[in-house]
Parts: structure tokens; C-alpha cells; sequence
């Protein structure tokens, strides 16, 4: 933002804009209790790239995570995930003790999600029993502003998580039927008799979003940028379904009608069925969008920029009605397009966002990108198929362009060249006009190229800066488990790793700052 009430705009990039970043998701920063965190080390991170002389931090949804951890199936578009709260910031705070946060022997390397959850969640209500009963009072009156300044969705949020928790987790469809349909009555008497239980998700919240806007305020005084990254769908398991389900397309049991997937291409000759319910946009349009645009304030009070996931969506999205087996039997159905981003920039003012506008892109989406001046997303891991015209290759971009190496569902670009055809090496070196070298080399030349490309902000995961391989993917799409773990030490940040990188920056004129 350029104030702290005003979003950045991004729409199209200023002229001659040149800029660069990394993309690391905050759960894989280094941190002895187990996962990343908001506190110190993202701190110490900001600080890091500064000095390298970057412009931008991206991470991943920041969302509460459900079944698998992923953060592209959130329990909530405006709450965060509890498990990035600082248990040193609390300590600070003096609402913990140090032997409150003696950690287990945590792996450095990777999120162990069964042994980090009840740990975390220890230690936070440990700090709300030591709040509750009177542990730092200053913080009570900030706490209940809070609660009123976010009562639009913190309410809902709070009573869907401990019902969730009361019913052992289970999916909100699995409740009692008064409960599902949100019955006054039951729902009046569930926050009675769970109202404790509530205050402390409350105050979870509370806790995580006044760190956040600390880290916010750190990022800003290092001229760091913050980009957030914002899902086109919601989980079917959320409390954005369960407390508004007239804006999605279910039945009278809350039963999605359709749910949303790609249709089949090169990848995958069945498509893929994500499962997500899909929007009742007439009914979004009816309300100005509402929703939707408090979604994206919601993020933007913890970010400057934000990635719209699968853009595309918002000309036309792939649904399929529940059943199939497979994402053959979708259609595609037309989104809210130009109606929808007016509606986001007469409230905005500016368009805040860069297009995830990969996969099959037809021309609606293009002409939709290109109407709003979004910037649009290039991988050069998709490049090297040996056709010219092929929109991934740098000599094809336009300026308005973000280029990403790889991003969090690719392999890292060691990883991926290693698992190359031979043809597709070969287009690569011969693109490079560099003799073929070892697969250690290959990150930083794609950083080379990305830097070097007419794109305004280029961005790199920190795997690729690190030249790491294999180990270190975040994320393999349409694997269930064992996704969203990877982890960064302290020893493995090598300093010479981001002189390089400062070196790069400078030389490829895009050691700037955003005023």
C-alpha cells in the first residue's frame, strides 16, 4: 500500500518498472518450534532481502488449513492460520513463558503437521488462559476492538471452529441438521454453551493479525513490498460455505450442485476435479460483490499486492456436476468478469492484483487480463518446448508481466531439468546460446534469463536460489500427501547465495524500490 489505508496499484506496472523477489511461504521459514512463523525469523527473512536488494516477498495463502495442510483449501477466506503465531512474540508479550514454548525435537528440514498442530495449539491456549486471567491488560481493549472491527466474519469463523472441534473435526455437513442450516435458535445456544471456546479462537486471531501488521510495518521500513496470494475457490469444509451458502450453488441440503475442475488437456486426458463448490454469481452481483471484496480487504490488511489464483475463473470456470467421476462431463460457465473488477475498483480504487493466468488460456481471459491492465504470469519451466511462439519464452513477454522460474507446484528447476527430455535440454541451452552444462547450473541460469527478460518484476522460489533439487518441492498437484512440508535451515541462507543475488539484481537494472 502507499498509505496505510490504500492499496498499491499494480495495474499495469508503472513504466519502465523493474523490479525482483522471492517466493517462500512463511511456513518454511527456519524456526525451532517446528514451523515457520511470523516473529523473529520473518523478521530477520525481510531483512535478508533487503539487503539483497529485492523489491518483493510472495507467499503462499496465509489461510487456517484443513484436511491435507494445504493452503489452497483454507476453513476460512479471512481468518489465519494459527500455527504462524510467534510463540516468541508471545513470550514478549508476556503471555507465555519461556518453559511454556520448551519445544519437542522438531525435524529443521520439514513441517511435521501431526506433532506442530496440538503444540501450537497448546501454546495458544495457554496464552489465552494466561490473558483470561489477566496477563498483560493493556491488550484487552485492542482484543475488543478487534472483535468488533472483524465481527462481519470472526464471528462465523470462530463458532464453525469450535462446532468443528466439538464434532471431532468433522466435515459441517456431518452436524446436526439445525446446525448445518443455521438455525437461530441452535446456533444462539451453541454460542452459550461453547462461548469460552469461542473467546479463545477470537483471540487466536487476535494475536496473529497484530503480528502480522508488526511484520507488515518491518517489511515497509525495508522498502520490502508483500505479495499474498488469494484462491479463486473455497474448501467445501469452510465457514465461507457454511455461513453464506446462498452464494454458491447448493441444494436445499447444502449439497453442492456442481463442483469445479479443469477440463482435459495435454496433462491430463480425464481433467482434474478439484471438488470445490462454485460460486451463485447472481447472487454475488445482486450484493455489489460484496463478499468477494471483503475477501480481498481482508488480505490486503496483511499485504500490499495480491496473486488472483486461477484468473481465468473470472471469465469462465470448468463445472461439474457432482458425481462424475471424472472432470470429462464439465462445462465451462461464464464468471463475472468486466462487472466484477469495475465493481473492485470503484471500491479500491486501484486493482491491486497480478493474474494467475496459467494452463489453457482462451481468449476471453487474455482480452479480460488485458482490459484491467493485470499483469499476467509467465514460468520458464514451461518455455523450452522448442516453438517460438511459445507465450513462456522471454522474447514473447510484454512488459506488464510477472516471470517466476518455477512456482510452488513445479519441481525446483534443478529437479525439473534433471527430469527433461534430452530435445527439450538441448532448446534450453540452445535458447541460452550456452554450450550444455550440469544440471547444478541450470536455477541460476533461469534466474539469469527471468532478470534479464522485458517482465517488470521477475521472482524466483528461494529452491531455485538455493539451487536446490528434488527434496526441496513444496508441492506435487494431485498428490493427497506428504505436500506443503519443505522447510529452509538457517545454515543452508548462505550469504554468498544473496551477494549473487544483489549482484544479479543490480546488473539487470532492477535494484529499485516502490515509493
Amino acid at each position: 500500500m502507499n498509505d496505510d489505508s490504500r492499496p498499491l496499484s499494480l495495474s499495469p506496472f508503472p513504466p519502465d518498472y523493474r523490479a525482483s523477489g522471492v517466493l517462500l511461504h512463511i511456513t518454511s521459514l527456519p524456526s525451532p518450534y517446528g514451523i515457520g512463523d511470523v516473529g523473529p525469523t520473518a523478521l530477520s527473512w525481510v531483512d535478508r532481502l533487503h539487503e539483497a536488494g529485492q523489491s518483493w516477498w510472495q507467499a503462499l495463502p496465509l489461510g487456517p488449513t484443513g484436511y491435507g495442510n494445504s493452503p489452497y483449501q483454507s476453513l476460512s477466506s479471512f481468518a489465519g492460520n494459527g500455527l504462524l503465531v510467534s510463540p516468541d512474540w508471545l513470550i514478549a508479550d508476556g503471555l507465555l513463558r519461556s518453559r511454556d514454548c520448551e519445544a519437542p525435537s522438531f525435524s529443521a528440514t520439514a513441517v511435521d503437521y501431526g506433532r506442530v498442530i496440538p503444540f501450537k495449539h497448546r501454546l495458544l491456549e495457554r496464552a489465552w488462559m494466561n490473558f483470561n486471567a489477566g496477563a498483560r491488560p493493556p491488550l484487552k481493549a485492542f482484543f475488543e476492538q478487534f472483535c468488533h472491527d472483524q465481527a462481519h466474519w470472526l464471528e462465523n469463523y470462530a463458532l464453525f471452529q469450535v462446532l468443528k472441534a466439538k464434532h471431532n473435526g468433522a466435515y459441517y455437513r456431518e452436524w446436526p441438521a439445525e446446525l448445518i442450516q443455521r438455525v437461530p435458535a441452535a446456533l444462539a445456544a451453541a454460542r452459550r454453551e461453547l462461548a469460552t471456546q469461542i473467546d479463545q479462537v477470537r483471540f487466536a486471531q487476535f494475536l496473529l493479525f497484530r503480528q502480522g501488521e508488526r511484520l507488515k510495518k518491518h517489511a515497509r521500513a525495508r522498502s520490502l513490498r508483500l505479495i499474498g496470494d488469494l484462491p479463486f475457490f473455497v474448501s467445501p469444509d469452510s465457514s465461507d460455505v457454511w455461513a453464506n451458502p446462498e452464494l454458491f450453488l447448493l441444494d436445499e441440503q447444502q449439497r453442492p450442485l456442481f463442483v469445479a475442475g479443469v477440463p482435459p488437456d495435454y496433462f491430463s486426458s480425464q481433467g482434474q476435479l478439484w471438488g470445490n463448490p462454485v460460486y451463485n454469481w447472481d447472487a454475488l452481483r445482486r450484493t455489489g460483490y460484496r463478499w468477494c471484496i471483503d475477501r480481498i480487504r481482508s488480505l490486503l490488511a496483511h499485504v500490499d499486492a495480491i496473486r488472483l489464483d486461477h484468473f481465468r475463473g473470472f471469465a469462465a470456470a470448468w463445472h461439474v456436476p457432482v458425481g462424475a467421476t471424472t472432470a470429462q462431463s464439465g462445462q465451462r460457465v461464464p464468471g463475472p468478469g468486466a462487472d466484477f473488477f469495475s465493481a473492485v475498483k470503484r471500491e479500491l480504487g486501484v486493482l491491486p492484483f497480478i493474474a494467475e493466468d496459467l494452463g489453457l488460456i482462451t481468449p476471453d481471459v487474455a482480452a479480460l487480463r488485458d482490459q484491467f491492465r493485470v499483469p499476467g504470469t509467465r514460468v520458464l519451466q514451461f518455455a523450452f518446448d522448442g516453438h517460438s511462439d511459445n507465450p513462456y519464452l522471454p522474447h514473447n513477454y510484454v512488459p506488464n508481466t510477472v516471470v517466476y522460474t518455477g512456482t510452488h507446484d513445479n519441481p525446483t528447476s534443478r529437479g525439473w531439468y534433471e527430469e527433461l527430455p534430452a530435445y527439450q535440454r538441448q532448446n534450453l541451452w540452445r535458447y541460452l546460446q550456452s554450450p550444455e552444462r550440469e544440471s547444478g547450473q541450470v536455477s541460476w541460469e533461469l534466474m539469469r534469463l527471468a532478470w534479464s527478460s522485458a517482465a517488470a518484476l521477475a521472482v524466483a522460489p528461494l529452491q531455485d536460489l538455493l539451487n536446490l533439487g528434488p527434496e526441496a518441492r513444496m508441492n506435487v498437484p494431485g498428490r493427497a500427501e506428504e505436500n506443503w512440508t519443505w522447510r529452509c535451515t538457517e545454515e543452508i541462507l548462505s550469504a554468498a547465495d544473496f551477494h549473487w543475488l544483489r549482484d544479479l539484481t543490480r546488473s539487470s537494472n532492477r535494484l529499485v524500490r516502490m515509493t
